[in-house]
């Protein structure tokens, strides 16, 4: 298994508000995780390097996750408990009120990996069927698009683009979607924040990926393919390549 993460504060913004990752348990199993942070006063980059940094722990301090399911089970627990951390702190720091994360993540293994996702990072996969999403964003747009009252075309240039409906550490409980997939040999994993997605069309996503370029080279040229577009926000993104298997 290949993997690289990159992130890059982007042409426009002072400071680098998301976070990220990709951590192995002793297992030799893979965690990555891409946050992209919210609130005001430089709280964005306190909320998302705090999560990244917990689930780096529990990752690290993890048994095997041996199936799907149990794969799901660690990924709630922690997802609440980083969760009931950020909201305590954001209480007691009077500067970190009502901060908070998106958060994508994806535990992989040989043979499946299990993706959870808060907010609009997003997690797409490269495979024999393709390249799709498999998160669904929990925006405003999203839910206008879903009940009809916009089209997808619309929402990518609607001025409440944003918006969340659904962020790690702004409420008491929050709810993670979570879902496996199969993986085959030579499969790719893309995580990203949406300083990448909002930049970077779907088809150009998909062209770098099934590119011969590295892993490094595939996230530079992502990177830069954003800049390029105006790079106004925080670029983030982890490839996961399973050619070799793992874990």
């Amino acid at each position: 298994m290949g993997v690289v993460f990159m992130t890059d504060r982007g042409k426009v913004r002072q400071h680098n508000e998301d976070s990220g990752g990709v951590f192995v348990n002793r297992y030799g199993q893979s965690l990555a995780v891409v946050a992209d942070g919210m609130g005001g006063h430089r709280a964005g980059d306190v909320a998302s390097s705090l999560a990244i940094k917990e689930l780096k722990q529990y990752w690290e301090e993890s048994e095997k996750l041996s199936s799907p399911d149990v794969a799901s089970r660690w990924m709630k627990e922690k997802i609440t408990q980083v969760n009931q951390h950020l909201f305590q702190y954001s209480q007691e720091h009077e500067e970190c009120r009502g901060m908070g994360t998106t958060v994508v993540m994806a535990v992989c293994t040989d043979s499946f990996c299990t993706v959870g996702n808060i907010g609009d990072s997003r997690c797409y996969i490269l495979n024999e069927n393709g390249f799709s999403q498999l998160t669904e964003d929990h925006s405003l747009v999203n839910e206008l698009v879903k009940s009809g009252q916009i089209s997808r075309e619309d929402a990518e240039h609607h001025p409440r683009k944003n918006i969340l409906m659904r962020a790690l550490g702004t409420e008491e409980r929050v709810y993670v979607d979570i879902k496996t997939i199969e993986i085959e040999a030579e499969d790719q994993l893309l995580l990203c924040s949406d300083g990448l997605s909002n930049k970077v069309s779907t088809e150009q996503l998909k062209e770098t990926l099934a590119s011969s370029l590295t892993l490094e080279e595939k996230a530079a040229s992502l990177i830069q393919q954003a800049n390029d577009s105006g790079g106004e926000d925080n670029i983030t993104l982890v490839i996961v390549d399973f050619t070799n298997g793992s874990g």
